[in-house]
């Protein structure tokens, strides 16, 4: 039997002379926009809670917010805008650097078009985001009208019962994330404002890459490839990018929120968030 060498032991437990997470600053205090759903507040505070609560362990100001699960773009973008000013009333800020996750990049870039909060964003920096829609939405629309009906009245009423101070409309919204309404409806509408920055990250697991993924998510993951290229399973990474394009990370679209990710990793998810944060600090934000 081979003895542990004492010094090689011990030398896991070799304390660091600061061994807290590094004080990171930001210009502006973030602003985390979640997307479609609201399974992942079964088992957290909101979507976005598990990264903004490490932000906030670097000393960063990060706000995850809840708003409707289940709703249709003007909707959402609404309750977001009306949430940075209530931020903005209660602790005085500015401006928000604003992250938008998937669909919640859509949402934003709609109330910064069309509903005058341009002045309160001092960027937006989009996350996995189907900026040209996904096939994922019309795999989903293809379910016979009876039963997509019938999941559509039970996606509300989850989505009225976790958050009820808003109407749900789960079926109307999955419409708004195909690639014909968002390349030919919403696109050519919603135009990016001049004075604020556009920043986005895509992301690559499973088919295509060396980057595992879980297999509840393997046949959707195949089916983006096949129609779109490489994708986190929800999202692919040419839909993904707008402005300027930062990078592609190696995690799934859930990953990306900290849900089921291995602890093998977990490094890679903050990482991940902490290159987001890079990225605006070297753009003085």
């Amino acid at each position: 039997m081979k003895l542990i060498e004492p010094q090689k032991f011990l030398k896991k437990f070799e304390l660091l002379d600061f061994p807290q997470p590094e004080i990171l600053f930001l210009k502006y205090p973030l602003f985390m926009c979640h997307g479609y759903g609201g399974i992942a507040g079964l088992v957290r505070p909101a979507p976005i809670h598990a990264p903004c609560m490490t932000l906030r362990g670097h000393g960063i100001h990060a706000f995850a917010p809840n708003i409707v699960p289940y709703a249709k773009i003007a909707t959402r973008a609404e309750q977001w805008a009306e949430k940075i000013e209530q931020l903005k009333e209660q602790y005085g800020y500015e401006k928000f650097n604003v992250v938008g996750h998937s669909m919640g990049g859509l949402d934003m870039r709609y109330a910064i078009s069309k509903l005058g909060i341009a002045d309160s964003v001092a960027s937006l920096t989009t996350i996995a985001t189907p900026h040209r829609g996904t096939s994922l939405a019309e795999l989903i629309l293809t379910t016979p009208g009876i039963l997509k009906d019938k999941l559509g009245e039970v996606f509300d009423w989850f989505g009225e019962s976790i958050f009820p101070n808003a109407k749900s409309n789960a079926v109307d919204a999955v419409e708004q994330l195909t690639r014909e309404y968002v390349c030919s409806e919403f696109n050519p509408n919603v135009v990016d404002h001049k004075d604020v920055p556009y920043f986005s990250f895509s992301a690559a697991v499973g088919k295509g890459t060396n980057h595992p993924l879980n297999p509840i998510y393997r046949f959707q993951n195949g089916h983006i490839y096949n129609q779109e290229g490489l994708n986190d399973s929800f999202v692919s990474v040419e839909s993904a990018t707008w402005g300027e394009h930062i990078q592609t990370a190696p995690l799934s679209h859930m990953e990306q929120l900290d849900i089921q990710v291995s602890k093998e990793r977990e490094k890679y998810v903050e990482h991940f968030w902490l290159d987001l944060v890079e990225n605006l600090q070297k753009h003085g934000l």
